[in-house]
Protein backbone atom coordinates (compact mmCIF):
# COMPACT_ATOMS: atom_id res chain seq x y z
CA UNK A 1 0.00 0.00 0.00
CA UNK A 2 1.10 3.56 -0.71
CA UNK A 3 0.82 4.47 2.99
CA UNK A 4 3.35 1.74 3.85
CA UNK A 5 6.05 3.07 1.54
CA UNK A 6 8.93 5.12 2.91
CA UNK A 7 9.19 7.98 0.46
CA UNK A 8 12.55 9.67 -0.12
CA UNK A 9 13.98 12.01 -2.77
CA UNK A 10 15.33 10.18 -5.81
CA UNK A 11 17.77 12.99 -6.67
CA UNK A 12 18.62 16.61 -5.98
CA UNK A 13 16.51 19.37 -7.55
CA UNK A 14 16.35 23.18 -7.48
CA UNK A 15 13.59 25.72 -8.07
CA UNK A 16 13.37 29.50 -7.78
CA UNK A 17 10.50 31.81 -6.81
CA UNK A 18 10.31 35.59 -6.45
CA UNK A 19 8.37 37.66 -3.93
CA UNK A 20 8.61 41.48 -4.14
CA UNK A 21 12.00 41.27 -5.83
CA UNK A 22 13.42 38.85 -3.26
CA UNK A 23 14.68 35.62 -4.82
CA UNK A 24 14.03 32.34 -3.00
CA UNK A 25 16.12 29.45 -4.36
CA UNK A 26 15.07 26.07 -2.95
CA UNK A 27 17.42 23.10 -3.12
CA UNK A 28 16.27 19.64 -2.02
CA UNK A 29 18.21 16.37 -1.92
CA UNK A 30 18.30 12.93 -0.29
CA UNK A 31 20.26 12.67 2.96
CA UNK A 32 20.61 9.48 4.98
CA UNK A 33 22.52 10.92 7.92
CA UNK A 34 22.97 14.23 9.71
CA UNK A 35 26.48 14.45 8.27
CA UNK A 36 25.14 14.07 4.72
CA UNK A 37 22.57 16.78 5.39
CA UNK A 38 25.22 19.14 6.78
CA UNK A 39 27.46 18.48 3.78
CA UNK A 40 24.63 19.38 1.38
CA UNK A 41 23.86 22.56 3.33
CA UNK A 42 27.51 23.57 3.12
CA UNK A 43 27.52 22.82 -0.62
CA UNK A 44 24.54 25.12 -1.21
CA UNK A 45 26.10 27.88 0.88
CA UNK A 46 29.28 27.71 -1.17
CA UNK A 47 27.25 27.87 -4.40
CA UNK A 48 25.58 31.15 -3.30
CA UNK A 49 28.17 32.85 -1.08
CA UNK A 50 26.69 36.34 -1.51
CA UNK A 51 23.10 35.45 -0.54
CA UNK A 52 21.31 37.16 2.33
CA UNK A 53 20.25 33.92 4.05
CA UNK A 54 20.59 30.15 3.70
CA UNK A 55 17.71 28.56 5.63
CA UNK A 56 18.12 24.79 6.21
CA UNK A 57 15.82 22.01 7.37
CA UNK A 58 16.09 18.25 7.25
CA UNK A 59 14.36 15.03 8.23
CA UNK A 60 16.58 11.98 8.65
CA UNK A 61 14.74 8.66 8.91
CA UNK A 62 11.03 7.81 8.98
CA UNK A 63 8.19 7.12 11.37
CA UNK A 64 9.22 7.16 15.06
CA UNK A 65 12.96 7.42 14.45
CA UNK A 66 13.14 10.79 12.68
CA UNK A 67 15.83 13.35 13.40
CA UNK A 68 14.35 16.77 12.57
CA UNK A 69 16.27 20.03 12.40
CA UNK A 70 15.71 23.57 11.17
CA UNK A 71 17.21 27.02 11.60
CA UNK A 72 16.00 30.53 10.81
CA UNK A 73 19.54 31.43 9.68
CA UNK A 74 19.23 35.08 10.68
CA UNK A 75 15.62 35.62 9.62
CA UNK A 76 13.16 36.69 12.37
CA UNK A 77 12.42 33.84 14.76
CA UNK A 78 9.83 31.39 13.48
CA UNK A 79 9.52 32.91 9.99
CA UNK A 80 11.79 30.61 7.97
CA UNK A 81 13.13 27.36 9.39
CA UNK A 82 9.96 26.24 11.15
CA UNK A 83 7.68 26.88 8.12
CA UNK A 84 10.07 24.91 5.90
CA UNK A 85 10.20 22.03 8.37
CA UNK A 86 6.40 22.01 8.70
CA UNK A 87 6.00 21.60 4.93
CA UNK A 88 8.53 18.76 4.95
CA UNK A 89 6.77 17.02 7.82
CA UNK A 90 3.50 17.15 5.91
CA UNK A 91 5.01 15.81 2.69
CA UNK A 92 5.33 12.15 3.71
CA UNK A 93 9.03 12.25 2.84
CA UNK A 94 11.97 11.22 4.97
CA UNK A 95 15.74 11.28 4.49
CA UNK A 96 15.46 14.75 2.92
CA UNK A 97 17.39 17.99 3.29
CA UNK A 98 16.23 21.37 1.99
CA UNK A 99 18.00 24.72 1.86
CA UNK A 100 16.14 27.87 0.84
CA UNK A 101 18.55 30.58 -0.21
CA UNK A 102 17.26 34.16 -0.14
CA UNK A 103 18.55 37.16 -1.99
CA UNK A 104 16.94 40.24 -0.40
CA UNK A 105 15.18 42.37 -2.98
CA UNK A 106 15.00 45.62 -1.03
CA UNK A 107 11.42 45.32 0.22
CA UNK A 108 10.67 43.88 3.66
CA UNK A 109 8.06 41.12 3.55
CA UNK A 110 6.96 41.19 7.17
CA UNK A 111 6.52 38.18 9.42
CA UNK A 112 3.54 36.72 7.57
CA UNK A 113 5.09 37.42 4.20
CA UNK A 114 8.29 35.57 5.13
CA UNK A 115 6.37 32.55 6.40
CA UNK A 116 4.42 32.36 3.14
CA UNK A 117 7.47 32.94 0.96
CA UNK A 118 9.59 30.24 2.60
CA UNK A 119 6.69 27.79 2.70
CA UNK A 120 5.88 28.39 -0.98
CA UNK A 121 9.55 28.01 -1.93
CA UNK A 122 9.64 24.54 -0.38
CA UNK A 123 6.32 23.55 -1.93
CA UNK A 124 7.66 24.56 -5.34
CA UNK A 125 10.71 22.31 -5.05
CA UNK A 126 8.64 19.40 -3.70
CA UNK A 127 6.34 19.67 -6.73
CA UNK A 128 9.20 18.75 -9.08
CA UNK A 129 11.11 16.46 -6.72
CA UNK A 130 11.35 12.90 -8.10
CA UNK A 131 10.40 10.30 -5.49
CA UNK A 132 11.96 6.99 -4.63
CA UNK A 133 11.08 4.50 -1.93
CA UNK A 134 13.02 2.72 0.77
CA UNK A 135 11.72 -0.80 1.28
CA UNK A 136 12.87 -4.35 2.03
CA UNK A 137 14.22 -6.20 -0.99
CA UNK A 138 15.83 -9.50 -1.89
CA UNK A 139 18.90 -9.93 -4.04
CA UNK A 140 18.57 -13.27 -5.83
CA UNK A 141 20.52 -15.32 -8.32
CA UNK A 142 19.52 -17.88 -10.93
CA UNK A 143 21.12 -19.76 -13.81
CA UNK A 144 19.18 -20.49 -17.00
CA UNK A 145 19.75 -21.75 -20.54
CA UNK A 146 19.91 -19.05 -23.21
CA UNK A 147 16.54 -20.20 -24.54
CA UNK A 148 14.88 -18.77 -21.41
CA UNK A 149 16.91 -15.57 -21.16
CA UNK A 150 14.60 -13.09 -22.88
CA UNK A 151 11.49 -14.52 -21.23
CA UNK A 152 13.08 -14.26 -17.80
CA UNK A 153 14.04 -10.64 -18.53
CA UNK A 154 10.41 -9.88 -19.37
CA UNK A 155 9.26 -11.68 -16.23
CA UNK A 156 11.71 -9.66 -14.16
CA UNK A 157 10.25 -6.44 -15.54
CA UNK A 158 6.70 -7.63 -14.85
CA UNK A 159 7.51 -7.76 -11.14
CA UNK A 160 9.53 -4.51 -11.10
CA UNK A 161 12.78 -6.40 -10.62
CA UNK A 162 16.15 -4.82 -11.21
CA UNK A 163 18.96 -6.61 -13.04
CA UNK A 164 22.16 -6.23 -11.03
CA UNK A 165 24.46 -8.51 -13.03
CA UNK A 166 24.43 -10.75 -16.11
CA UNK A 167 27.11 -13.40 -16.66
CA UNK A 168 27.09 -15.09 -20.09
CA UNK A 169 28.88 -18.42 -19.78
CA UNK A 170 27.70 -21.87 -20.81
CA UNK A 171 24.37 -20.71 -19.38
CA UNK A 172 23.23 -17.25 -18.29
CA UNK A 173 23.63 -16.42 -14.61
CA UNK A 174 21.55 -13.48 -13.42
CA UNK A 175 21.68 -11.46 -10.22
CA UNK A 176 18.34 -9.72 -9.70
CA UNK A 177 16.68 -7.57 -7.05
CA UNK A 178 13.00 -7.57 -6.08
CA UNK A 179 10.88 -5.89 -3.46
CA UNK A 180 10.17 -8.60 -0.87
CA UNK A 181 6.43 -8.54 -1.56
CA UNK A 182 7.04 -9.11 -5.31
CA UNK A 183 9.45 -12.02 -5.11
CA UNK A 184 7.07 -14.88 -4.29
CA UNK A 185 4.91 -14.15 -7.36
CA UNK A 186 8.03 -13.89 -9.57
CA UNK A 187 9.28 -17.21 -8.25
CA UNK A 188 5.93 -18.89 -8.96
CA UNK A 189 5.84 -17.56 -12.53
CA UNK A 190 9.48 -18.55 -13.05
CA UNK A 191 8.67 -22.12 -11.98
CA UNK A 192 5.69 -22.22 -14.33
CA UNK A 193 7.70 -20.77 -17.23
CA UNK A 194 10.46 -23.35 -16.86
CA UNK A 195 8.34 -26.33 -15.78
CA UNK A 196 10.01 -26.27 -12.37
CA UNK A 197 13.55 -26.50 -13.79
CA UNK A 198 14.75 -23.09 -12.58
CA UNK A 199 14.43 -21.50 -9.17
CA UNK A 200 15.85 -18.19 -7.93
CA UNK A 201 17.94 -18.36 -4.77
CA UNK A 202 17.89 -15.53 -2.23
CA UNK A 203 21.44 -14.44 -1.44
CA UNK A 204 20.77 -11.24 0.52
CA UNK A 205 17.98 -9.25 2.17
CA UNK A 206 18.32 -5.49 2.55
CA UNK A 207 15.72 -3.81 4.74
CA UNK A 208 16.33 -0.34 3.23
CA UNK A 209 16.73 -0.73 -0.52
CA UNK A 210 16.17 2.38 -2.65
CA UNK A 211 13.98 1.94 -5.71
CA UNK A 212 12.36 4.51 -8.05
CA UNK A 213 8.76 5.11 -7.03
CA UNK A 214 7.29 4.58 -10.52
CA UNK A 215 8.73 1.08 -10.80
CA UNK A 216 7.19 0.04 -7.48
CA UNK A 217 3.74 1.52 -8.10
CA UNK A 218 3.26 0.29 -11.66
CA UNK A 219 1.17 -2.73 -10.71
CA UNK A 220 0.49 -2.36 -7.01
Amino acid sequence: MMSDLKLIPASAVRTETKVKNSRFIADAAPAFSVDEAKAFIAQVKSAFPDASHHVPAFLIGHDNSVIAHCSDAGEPSGTAGRPILSVLQGSGLGDIVVVVTRYFGGTKLGTGGLVRAYSDAVRSVLEVLPRAVKLPAYTVTLTAPYSFFERIRLLTGKYSGKTIEEDFGVDVTLVLQFAVDRFEAFQADLQELTNGRIQAEIVEENRDTIMPLGEILDDR
